[in-house]
């Protein structure tokens, strides 16, 4: 059942109490083309579940990193066109 949900596009992520949200969007066997487009849809994701009640910047910051590495910092403003 798991499978069949992820294949239809189903996205689990974790939201913490400070309001960061955690997700993977890829793997190591991935190609570049996947993982930026995994993000672009999840970013997409966060993006429709935006409460109407939610003002201002919505997306503050955004960084990518495998496991056990430092993070890249992603411009918000270069995914605003999703």
């Amino acid at each position: 059942k798991a499978v069949k949900e992820v294949k239809q596009g189903k996205i689990d992520f974790k939201v913490d109490k400070t309001g960061i949200v955690h997700t993977s969007i890829g793997k190591v066997s991935f190609t570049p083309d996947q993982i930026r487009d995994n993000a672009k849809e999840f970013i997409a994701t966060i993006v429709k579940l935006k409460p109407a009640a939610a003002k201002g910047t919505y997306i503050k910051s955004i960084y990518l990193s495998s496991t056990m590495s430092k993070g890249v910092k992603v411009d918000p403003k270069s995914v605003d066109e999703i």
